[in-house]
């Protein structure tokens, strides 16, 4: 792959083990782009990424609670993030649930690829069109539709 992506990677607590291994997993995939993650989750992923003697390109933004959720949902409203994996932990209530909200909603206005869990993420990474010059991604209509 030429191209050079942005990875947001955001996990909620009780989900964090699985983006660490994930992020590990795929790591010849990921250390050749930059990954762009929430606090605790991107400095999760540094110190696997060192254990294992990986390098890597990780911008950790705030936690989660403390904005980074809106830190990123920002980039993505400025076309600086091409894809985010976003695994929520959807069994028990998150305080900043409006942050989390709002970075999903940006991702959909915003034409992003958003994963929600390593299935999606696994099909998202591995897709030939990262790959093919010519696939531009069709900008989403907002408009009433008529018959």
């Amino acid at each position: 792959m030429e191209k050079k992506l942005t990875i947001a990677l955001v996990a909620h607590d009780r989900r964090k083990a699985d983006m660490i291994e994930w992020a590990v997993h795929n790591a010849q995939f990921l250390s050749v782009h930059t990954m762009v993650c929430t606090g605790t989750t991107g400095g999760l992923i540094k110190q696997a990424f060192e254990e294992k003697g990986l390098e890597a390109t990780i911008i950790c933004m705030q936690s989660g609670p403390l904005g980074g959720d809106a830190e990123i949902a920002a980039m993505v409203v400025r076309q600086e993030v091409n894809l985010a994996i976003f695994l929520i932990d959807d069994l028990n209530p998150q305080p900043h649930e409006a942050d989390i909200q709002m970075l999903l909603r940006q991702c959909r206005i915003h034409n992003v690829p958003i994963a929600c869990n390593r299935y999606s993420a696994d099909l998202m990474i591995t897709s030939t069109l990262w790959d093919d010059e010519t696939y531009v991604p069709m900008e989403p209509k907002y408009i009433n539709f008529k018959r």
